[in-house]
């Protein structure tokens, strides 16, 4: 098991030094970087730029050398743990990514959809393999269907004029309501109040995928023979299914966990954005339409970094939950 770890670390550092080199590159190539956006700035409020400061700018945002030099100037700051300062406001970039308000709004919200999908979907997935082709399993897979196929912006957008600005019943965006003193009860149902549509958004555009893998998981096990020899002993349904049926239908839902660790801390950055959200996915794609590169950089590079343990994780968990699998 040691071993087995030490090898995907080393994997994993590989992979990671692999990301960045094409994550930088492939922001080094965008059609307009900052330096150009600025100048454009410049030129339509009439000022003049001459070639001179234009080749001191890219200097001092370190964008004057090429790919190649650029990306090893990067790689050795962050060796010296120097991960640079925003383009955009001069600030660290670390206080400026791990700001602890941007990533608990983003987490929070992250974390209560998460439970709530788990909650949705795996019963509804249960209950359409267990009645296969019936009026509950088409409704289900409608269910599926339109929660795959909607965009998160239209939807976001939808709720929030229905519920917000139409019927007045939740607030339009933000996290809490401004100016009004309150308690800590009240403080707890303001939160909960401003956060319902963006988790609601969050949870009907995601549980489709996870109620159809836990349908074709369980239509899989429901097929195998050692249910058929469980029903033959006369044990009930209802034994059969949640005792050992569902027990194996979770196997390959663990290896989805390696997505969940950076989801978490991602953020969404579309419902952040539709919600006005002071999350870590609205401020990230905010760096990323103004090619903030030390701030995309890091960003990125932190949800790479999950990626890569969430993936470790998984394959240690699944090697828990199905004795058949062995780690060397």
């Amino acid at each position: 098991m040691f071993k087995y770890i030490l090898k995907r670390i080393g994997a994993a550092i590989l992979i990671l030094l692999g990301v960045s080199f094409v994550l930088y590159a492939l922001l080094r190539c965008m059609p307009t970087d900052f330096v150009e956006a600025k100048i454009l700035a410049l030129n339509t409020s009439g000022a003049t730029v001459t070639e001179e400061f234009k080749q001191q700018m890219y200097k001092t945002y370190g964008l004057d050398g090429s790919i190649v030099q650029g990306y090893f100037s990067w790689l050795g700051n962050i060796c010296h743990l120097n991960f640079g300062k925003s383009f955009i406001n001069q600030r660290e970039v670390l206080s400026e990514v791990f700001d602890p308000g941007r990533i608990g709004t983003s987490f929070i919200v992250a974390a209560v959809s998460t439970v709530f999908e788990f909650l949705i979907a795996i019963p509804l997935g249960i209950t359409a393999a267990t009645h296969q082709y019936s009026v509950r399993d088409y409704v289900v897979t409608v269910l599926v269907l339109v929660g795959i196929s909607l965009p998160s912006f239209f939807f976001g957008q939808l709720l929030k004029d229905i519920f917000a600005n139409k019927l007045g019943w939740f607030p339009v965006g933000q996290m809490k309501t401004a100016g009004v003193p309150m308690n800590g009860i009240e403080k707890f149902g303001d939160y909960l109040w401003h956060m319902f549509l963006p988790v609601l958004t969050v949870v009907i555009l995601s549980i489709g995928s996870r109620m159809r893998m836990t349908r074709t998981n369980m239509l899989e096990v429901l097929n195998s023979d050692y249910i058929r020899t469980a029903r033959a002993k006369g044990l009930s349904e209802r034994t059969v299914i949640y005792k050992h049926a569902f027990k194996n239908t979770l196997i390959p839902l663990v290896t989805s966990l390696a997505g969940l660790i950076p989801g978490l801390f991602s953020g969404a950055m579309i419902t952040e954005s539709v919600f006005d959200l002071e999350g870590i996915g609205k401020y990230a794609l905010n760096a990323m339409t103004q090619s903030d590169i030390p701030v995309i950089m890091t960003y990125n590079m932190f949800l790479a970094a999950l990626s890569v343990l969430g993936m470790l994780l998984s394959d240690l968990m699944y090697g828990v939950v199905d004795p058949r699998v062995k780690l060397a």
